[in-house]
């Protein structure tokens, strides 16, 4: 297999790049998208075309909506929405979808979602499977956080989720989507974020899952 590992930053993949040795049973090839939708997107696309690889995993850190949930923990994201792409007007947000831009339903689409149809197949760890909101401009305001949950009911909040989703279901490609949580969204004291051990939780997850994947022939 031919299994591309992409991440937003380099650091968020550093620890199992130094890790993964030549002689994997699978050909690994890291990428770095670059930071946000857009990047991503265009990066994506071209690993596609110009690798065709038979897996695309991509792995990060991103922001917690529920302060109950425990920093540092994995997950798979079987789902991504879009949070951002609208307009916000009469003291309320409406996206693409109820401005009837976009069908709620037209392909990669499905109930306004971009889901990972192949994630019982590919979620080798069992880790659980949530939902992942992507923005590109990160969250701080407590009425526009307070709006996402409501509208969307999404678990994390990250910057670059969406484009993998769409990227891969546009060209059907295989991929899974391994997340940790960093932080709160909304919590800019930063002391309070755990990059690291978030960071040292997802190399420790992805060296695990490359062990699962070198099981398969």
């Amino acid at each position: 297999m031919k299994i591309i590992i992409a991440a937003a930053t380099d650091l968020e993949t550093k620890i199992a790049k130094e890790k993964i040795l030549d002689h994997q049973l699978h050909e690994i090839i890291f990428c770095t998208t670059g930071i946000g939708l857009l990047s991503s997107a265009v990066s994506l696309m071209e690993i596609v075309f110009q690798q065709r690889p038979d897996l695309i995993i991509h792995a990060g850190i991103a922001g917690g909506f529920d302060k109950n949930m425990q920093l540092g923990n994995a997950f798979v994201i079987k789902e991504e929405i879009l949070g951002d792409l609208g307009v916000e007007e009469n003291d309320g947000w409406k996206d693409i979808f109820d401005l009837k831009l976009e069908g709620e339903n037209h392909f990669p689409f499905e109930n306004k979602k971009l889901i990972n149809r192949e994630i019982a197949k590919w979620n080798l760890l069992a880790l659980p499977e949530t939902t992942g909101l992507t923005v590109n401009e990160i969250s701080t305001d407590k009425k526009r956080i307070s709006q996402l949950k409501e509208k969307y009911d999404a678990a994390l909040e990250s910057m670059e989720g969406a484009a993998l989703h769409y990227v891969c279901r546009k060209s059907n490609m295989p991929f899974i989507q391994l997340r940790t949580v960093s932080n709160y969204v909304g919590e800019r004291d930063k002391t309070k974020w755990l990059i690291k051990k978030a960071i040292g939780n997802l190399n420790e997850i992805l060296l695990k899952y490359i062990d699962e994947l070198n099981k398969i022939p």
